[in-house]
Parts: structure tokens; C-alpha cells; sequence
């Protein structure tokens, strides 16, 4: 097929199954530091200060990723390599994140620490902006949501994957991240070696400077991708609420004896119920042609979770909210990646649009810090941060049902 033409032909197998890895690897070198390996680092070198350190280091690496996600994209759209117009990126942007992991093993202050974050957080999100786009370059509407939700699986899998192998296997700081370095690459190889790039025979009209003045995509022009963005970026921000600070919750409200172990078990029942979710929700909403009702059951499930935490900060309640996460982020993950790439504005910057789409993942790790301090310094603590979660992911829901030209 060509570049830019809508996709018709089925998806193999195969090619999901190096897909899915490829995402696999990424969001495994995305969630294992944020949630096992930099709250470590934060607390050997800041102590009590610790949730001030994590916070300021995942929000500067959060304004890094919203800056180069669409940037990224905008720049694949227009490669002409013989390589292909993703695959350079992608594997670019995951040596890059490796680069980054190298340098964390070396911090020893919070300075380098950023900035090795910052370097981390800049090559996934390149990766990221190439591999997002594999779903409108190459599938069909009639499959995206079946394979928008093994993408979703892939995002949780790295979740519970990272956590078993900087606990489990590899309990040290430095040979954790070293582990996720190579992962990464390693998956990026395998996907751009052994998938077909259709290559761009010329490069878009207009240079450069015309293609970062429509890094912008107006509201008012396009309403429908608007509203998907808004629900995206609250469920993100409600996520962000609910996980960045899941570690320190099972520690210092749930006082669970054994924090990480903990986490693991979360992260286990999370990820069972996210897949048959997922799984599910994406064959059910190609056979109907349906996404928002799907999405809006997701946001119930989601926001109840962050309800029997806020009100029962018990190992048990996390029990209970643990599979209601995970399914209805299981649900949305599948149906709403369909639902996004069915309003994007324009097949030549598919990538720019789906970075932009993915600012909306990325700034709640920016705003999420912002306000989780206050909060869990003045307004209710884990209880109000919780409460914060609900309520987001609800005003997701409120959002998607303006969405107009998707059913």
C-alpha cells in the first residue's frame, strides 16, 4: 500500500505480534522507572523529601514528551528515507531512551537524575509517535479496535512486566535500568527489521515551517478530535492521580509490610483484568462499529476504583480496585485509540496528529505532580488524591458523548 492511502487489507498476525512486542518494550522502559526505580532513586537521594524529587524529576520529563511527541511525528511524516518514514524512528527514539536509562545509572544528585529522565522521556516519546501511527498507516477501521486493545495490553503487560523485572529478577538500581535499556532496543530492532515501512516518495509541500504552524489543530475546524482529546487527556490525568503514587500509598496509608511486593500483586490483578478487557471490548466494538458506549462503561469502572481507595485506604479495598482498574482501562485503551485515530484531521500528518493525541498522555505526568502535592499536603491526602481520580476520569465521560461522528 502506499503512504498515505487508508488501509483496507486485514493486519497478520505476524505484524501484530511484532507490533505488540515493540509496545511492549516501550512502555516496559516507561513504567518500570516510574514506578519502581525512580521512587527508589528519589528517596536514596532526597530521604523524606522524596515525593518533592520524584515529583519535579517525572514533571520535567513530562514537558520534555509533550514538546517532542508531536515534534517527532511531524518530522516522520515527512521522511522520505529509503528505510521507511517510522521505522528510523522508532528505532532512533528507542537508542536514544537507552541512552537516557545509562545515564541514571550514573546519577548521583537530582540534576543528572533529570536530565537522564529528560533523555529518556525524549526517545520513548519519539518511539511512541512513530508506533501510534501504526494504526491508521495500517489498519483497517473494521480491526483497530481489536488491535488498539492488544496495544493496550502491551501498555499494561510492560507495567507488570517492568515491576517482576526490577523487583524479581534484578532487584539492583543500576541493573535495573540497564535491563530496561536493552529490552527496548532490542524490541524496537525486531519490529523495524522484520516489518515493511511503505516508504514517502516526496516530501510534503510547504517545508518545515508550514508543518509546525498545523501542529496546531483547531477546535473550532475539527470538534470531534477536539472532545476525544479532552476525554483522553482526563482519563490520563485521572490515571496519573490514581498510580503515580501507588507505591508511597501501599507504604504510608496502607502500611503494607512489604511495599514492592505489594505493588507486584496490584500490578498482576490490574494486568488479568486490563486483557480480558481489552480483548473483549476490541472485538465487540469492531463488530458493532460502537465506541462511546464502551468508553463510557470504562469510565464508571475507573472512577469506582479511585472511589474504594479514597474511602477504604485498606490492602483490601486495593484488592477490589486493582481488576476494576484494570478492566476499565482495558475497555478504554481498546475503544478509545480506535475512536482517535477515526477523527484525526488529515492522512499526511497522521503521526503529528497522533502526537498531539499523545500530549494528552503525556502532560497529566506533568500536571498530575503539580496538584498532587497540595493535595496530599492540604486536601485530604490519599483520600482527596483518589477523589481527584474519580472525578477526572467522570468528566472524561461527560466529554466523549459530544464526540459526534463516531457512534
Amino acid at each position: 500500500m502506499t503512504a498515505l492511502a487508508e488501509p483496507r487489507t486485514p493486519v497478520r498476525a505476524g505484524w501484530t505480534t511484532l507490533l505488540f512486542l515493540a509496545n511492549l518494550g516501550l512502555w516496559l522502559a516507561f513504567y518500570a522507572p516510574i514506578q519502581v526505580l525512580l521512587p527508589r532513586q528519589a528517596e536514596l537521594l532526597a530521604g523524606v523529601d522524596k515525593e518533592v524529587v520524584f515529583g519535579a524529576v517525572t514533571g520535567v520529563g513530562a514537558a520534555v514528551s509533550v514538546v517532542v511527541n508531536p515534534l517527532a511525528g511531524m518530522l516522520s511524516d515527512r521522511t522520505t528515507s529509503r528505510f521507511g518514514r517510522r521505522h528510523p524512528w522508532t528505532l532512533g527514539g528507542a537508542l536514544l531512551g537507552a541512552a537516557g536509562l545509562t545515564v541514571l545509572v550514573a546519577a548521583g544528585d537530582v540534576v543528572t537524575m533529570t536530565v537522564g529522565w529528560c533523555l529518556v522521556q525524549a526517545g520513548l516519546n519519539t518511539m511512541l509517535a512513530s508506533l501510534a501511527s501504526a494504526l491508521p498507516d495500517r489498519v483497517p477501521v473494521t480491526q483497530r479496535a481489536r488491535i488498539g486493545g492488544l496495544v493496550g495490553i502491551s501498555q499494561m503487560l510492560g507495567t507488570v512486566v517492568g515491576a517482576l523485572v526490577v523487583t524479581v529478577l534484578i532487584t539492583g538500581l543500576a541493573g535495573g535500568y540497564l535491563a530496561c535499556a536493552a529490552l527496548v532496543v532490542l524490541a524496537a530492532a525486531a519490529f523495524v527489521l522484520r516489518t515493511p515501512d511503505a516508504m514517502l516518495p516526496a516530501k510534503p509541500a510547504g517545508g518545515l515551517a508550514a508543518a509546525a504552524r498545523r501542529l496546531w489543530v483547531s477546535p473550532r475546524r475539527y470538534p470531534d478530535f477536539a472532545w476525544g482529546w479532552g476525554c483522553h487527556f482526563l482519563i490520563n490525568l485521572g490515571n496519573a492521580f490514581g498510580t503515580l503514587y501507588l507505591l508511597f500509598f501501599l507504604g504510608d496509608a496502607v502500611h503494607h509490610p512489604d511495599p514492592e511486593t505489594g505493588l507486584l500483586i496490584l500490578m498482576g490483578l490490574y494486568g488479568a483484568t486490563l486483557t480480558v478487557g481489552g480483548i473483549l471490548a476490541g472485538a465487540l466494538s469492531d463488530r458493532t462499529g460502537r465506541r462511546k458506549p464502551y468508553i463510557l462503561t470504562s469510565c464508571a469502572l475507573m472512577a469506582l476504583a479511585a472511589l474504594l481507595l479514597a474511602a477504604w485506604p485498606t490492602w483490601t479495598s486495593a484488592l477490589c480496585a486493582a481488576p476494576l482498574l484494570g478492566l476499565g482501562f482495558g475497555i478504554y485503551w481498546a475503544v478509545a485509540l480506535a475512536l482517535l485515530t477515526q477523527v484525526l484531521p488529515a492522512a499526511p500528518d497522521r503521526a503529528k496528529d497522533l502526537g498531539v493525541v499523545n500530549i494528552a498522555n503525556s502532560l497529566p505526568q506533568v500536571v498530575a505532580p503539580a496538584l498532587a502535592t497540595p493535595v496530599l499536603a492540604h486536601l485530604g491526602g490519599y483520600a482527596g488524591l483518589f477523589t481527584a481520580s474519580a472525578v477526572a476520569t467522570l468528566l472524561a465521560g461527560v466529554l466523549v458523548t459530544r464526540v459526534r461522528g463516531v457512534a
